[in-house]
């Protein structure tokens, strides 16, 4: 009996440590699982500084964008490889330059290391991340072709952007972007398709502008004309109405509306004397009607306010 009882008595401490074994497993579970935004919480108030990465996605998230961009930087002196530090690096610098878009020299320069630091942050991304990485780099050539003199980046642009979109990162700019590329590099018929897809996300004034502008680049005049119409009903922007109006303009002096094509060119004078378009296009229309006087008066004045516009340089020298 006393042996039975002795053998009941391991059984029990067994099962008591086996017990405990278990709720400490299930602990754990439950630290793991459960209890991840507190353990993390926890991590973060244990090695937070203000050099800290845990800092540098604080100030990101706040949008001090000054502090992230010279943070990113110390981090960087310490371990030039830290993705994590050129990611962030890369996004400051790129906001840092649209910020100072007008300052054209040192909006080139954050543009330039924004696109260093990216590229060496996709060397080492992975996951998620990648993608976003991808199209922020894709921006940044896309701005750095904008500041160019003639558009050396737009293929970078549309490589990246389009890298973004086939690790499934999703933002409703990309389409738009590509467009605009695709027509700097002179590919109407994939520029049109980008923009109409875009247009399927969100019509804007801009974007009828840009459809307007290809399909009247391909002779689709009655297609451009619809689009026109629609940016002067919905534009508040008076550079956009501008242009549509000279687009408009040629429109119709193509078909032979020449009163039509001079209320254009008199409504852009009216909100711009100095438009350099509408005093040639009005040439245009002076030489049609014949006066071949007004015509060269309207090409001198549009040279003094472009001195290489090449249609005034050609007609003048044509129309004697």
């Amino acid at each position: 009996m006393k042996r039975a009882r002795t053998q009941d008595g391991r059984i029990a401490r067994r099962k008591s440590k086996l017990l405990k074994r278990l709720a400490v497993v299930v602990l754990s579970a439950a630290v793991l699982g459960i209890g991840t935004v507190l353990t993390l919480r926890f991590i973060k108030h244990k090695f937070y500084s203000e050099d800290s990465i845990y800092a540098l996605y604080d100030h990101w998230k706040n949008n001090d964008i000054d502090t992230v961009y010279d943070l990113s930087g110390r981090i960087l002196q310490d371990n030039i490889f830290q993705n994590t530090a050129l990611t962030f690096r890369g996004y400051s610098a790129l906001k840092l330059a649209v910020a100072n878009i007008a300052s054209i020299n040192e909006a080139q320069a954050y543009i330039d290391e924004a696109i260093n630091k990216l590229r060496i942050a996709i060397q080492t991304s992975g996951g998620r991340t990648q993608g976003q990485t991808y199209y922020v780099l894709g921006l940044a050539y896309f701005y750095r072709d904008k500041l160019s003199s003639f558009h050396y980046y737009a293929d970078l642009a549309v490589k990246y952007l389009l890298e973004a979109r086939e690790r499934d990162y999703r933002s409703d700019d990309i389409s738009e972007l590509l467009g605009i590329c695709y027509a700097e590099l002179g590919d109407k018929e994939k520029s049109i398709q980008a923009f109409s897809e875009a247009m399927l996300v969100h019509e804007t004034p801009s974007l009828l502008y840009n459809l307007a502008k290809e399909y009247y680049s391909i002779s689709e005049k009655a297609v451009a004309k619809q689009y026109l119409a629609r940016v002067l009903m919905t534009s508040e922007d008076d550079e956009l109405k501008i242009n549509a109006r000279n687009i408009l303009g040629k429109i119709y002096i193509d078909e032979g509306n020449l009163e039509a094509a001079q209320k254009e060119f008199d409504a852009i004078l009216e909100k711009n004397a100095n438009f350099a378009d509408a005093h040639y296009g009005l040439g245009i229309l002076y030489e049609k009607q014949g006066d071949n006087a007004k015509a060269r008066a309207e090409w001198r004045k549009c040279l003094k306010l472009q001195v290489k516009h090449a249609g005034a340089l050609q007609k003048l020298s044509e129309i004697k």
